[in-house]
């Protein structure tokens, strides 16, 4: 049964729950409390869910091919350059504040006039990592 691992283990999953439901139906339907009677209407049923379970598979397996296909697979991009220099840097590459990739010798912001505002950037940090605190004033008598 050519599965992959999801289908695989969304069949078994199905599988289970047939069981479990065979079985609960099973001992409501007999309500006799006698191990042997059960088996064979249980046994029954469970043939019964199985084929059941497997259509639906099939079933499920042709919808998931067509969500497989809504899915975009996003198309391969170029190599990542440096923006300034246009040198390949694969992997190594640094990710500024301003947005861009760098190589190793254009990856300071002085090195490649970065326009990210750095002093603005730790003021609000610094602001925000320490609020004012202002005490409640005091009435006079």
């Amino acid at each position: 049964m050519n599965m992959c691992s999801k289908c695989h283990k969304a069949m078994s999953l199905n599988q289970e729950q047939a069981q479990l439901a065979a079985s609960s139906i099973g001992s409501i339907v007999n309500g006799s409390s006698s191990g042997n009677a059960k088996e064979p209407a249980v046994a029954g049923l469970m043939n019964v869910k199985f084929e059941k379970v497997e259509s639906k598979f099939f079933s499920s397996g042709t919808s998931s091919d067509s969500s497989t296909t809504k899915f975009e697979f996003k198309a391969k991009e170029g190599p990542n350059r440096c923006t300034s220099c246009r040198k390949r840097v694969g992997l190594t590459g640094f990710n500024c504040r301003c947005g861009n990739l760098f190589c190793a010798v254009h990856r300071y912001s002085d090195t490649h006039d970065c326009s990210f505002d750095y002093r603005t950037a730790a003021r609000e940090a610094i602001a925000k990592a320490n609020p004012v605190v202002k005490a409640d004033k005091l009435d006079k008598i």
